[in-house]
């Protein structure tokens, strides 16, 4: 018969646990240090898979540039892997943590600190207005009261062409489209020519905008897609070889004083763009507040539209309210 006491047969006098049954429990109830290994091994993983992003393959289904355009958010399977070691009460598993959260904040941890800062002597905009966006005359009159001073558009339809024109024109006297994109400004502009990126109709320009520290050369490009196929995984030829262009358009610039606006399809993150963001600087990763998400408007999970600079300040930089497109609008104040 079973007492209250527990079972006779495992217990001394008094009631007292044998010493036989307690080394059973603490065999059965591992110590800390052994508990919870496969939630240590994927803090591990996560963390190595962060610290050595370059490493992943660039082969079949582009997984590299898939990790690291989206590298910012394998900061949050951390939070559940710390919920699963503090449940099971793991010590190795918490440890094992250091390494993601280490390496998260060593290569995100800047962006969660405003580093914007007074002074801006001229504010740039650039914003992927949509073929199918339902208002551009409203998107219009949006982007004119953001105050920026030069305001870089990208996919621009024939049809919408003549109502942005129409709507900016009071607040930019000067502007200039090729293709798609085109350039809206309080300040001349001249010599603007098509930037080869091998797409047609044409999505790249160059321009040079006369401000009274002397020219400014500005490029707005709008870049080829990314498209996710589920057999081919993510295809990024037609992007990737429009970023290898466009550097090699920028590092023929004469002028000290470049700017680069518009859609890239990429975050600065992704190797596609590391011969161009060796030359030029994220506004948004030296003198914003955030990530700066931008894309898509409903939920922003990446930063693909861009303002990098060289030869100039970034002073600040932000994300305008949505629009009628599927992107946001984004902002940056620079100085010389």
């Amino acid at each position: 018969m079973r007492r209250a006491g527990g079972d006779r047969r495992d217990a001394g006098p008094g009631g007292r646990l044998t010493a036989p049954y307690r080394a059973a429990r603490a065999l059965g109830r591992p110590a800390p240090w052994r508990r919870g290994w496969v939630l240590a091994a994927l803090a591990l993983l996560l963390g190595l898979t962060m610290m050595l992003h370059a490493a992943i393959p660039s082969g079949s289904g582009n997984p590299g540039s898939l990790v690291e355009t989206f590298l910012p958010w394998f900061g949050l399977p951390v939070f559940p892997l710390l919920a699963g070691a503090l449940w099971r009460r793991s010590a190795s598993a918490v440890v094992a943590l250091v390494l993601p959260v280490t390496v998260w904040l060593s290569l995100f941890g800047g962006l969660l600190a405003d580093k914007s800062r007074p002074g801006a002597d001229l504010t740039v905009a650039s914003h992927n207005v949509g073929a199918a966006n339902p208002d551009p005359a409203g998107t219009a009159r949006d982007l004119a009261a953001s105050g920026a001073d030069l305001l870089a558009l990208q996919e621009v339809t024939p049809t919408a062409q003549p109502l942005y024109a129409a709507e900016l024109a009071k607040t930019y006297p000067y502007h200039t489209t090729l293709g798609t994109v085109g350039l809206w400004s309080r300040l001349p502009l001249s010599d603007t020519r098509p930037v080869d990126i091998a797409m047609q109709p044409s999505r790249a320009l160059r321009t040079t905008v006369a401000t009274e520290r002397g020219p400014l050369a500005v490029y707005v490009a709008h870049l080829g897609s990314v498209r996710m196929n589920p057999r081919a995984g993510l295809s990024t030829a037609q992007r990737d070889d429009g970023a290898q262009r466009l550097a090699a358009a920028v590092a023929a610039e004469p002028n000290d004083r470049v700017v680069v606006l518009g859609d890239l399809n990429g975050t600065v993150d992704d190797r596609a763009f590391d011969d161009l963001t060796g030359q030029v600087r994220s506004a948004q990763e030296e003198a914003g507040n955030g990530f700066g998400f931008s894309w898509p408007a409903g939920f922003p999970v990446a930063r693909i539209d861009q303002i990098l600079v060289r030869g100039l300040e970034p002073r600040s930089s932000w994300v305008l309210p949505a629009t009628g497109s599927d992107h946001l609008p984004v902002a940056a104040g620079v100085a010389w």
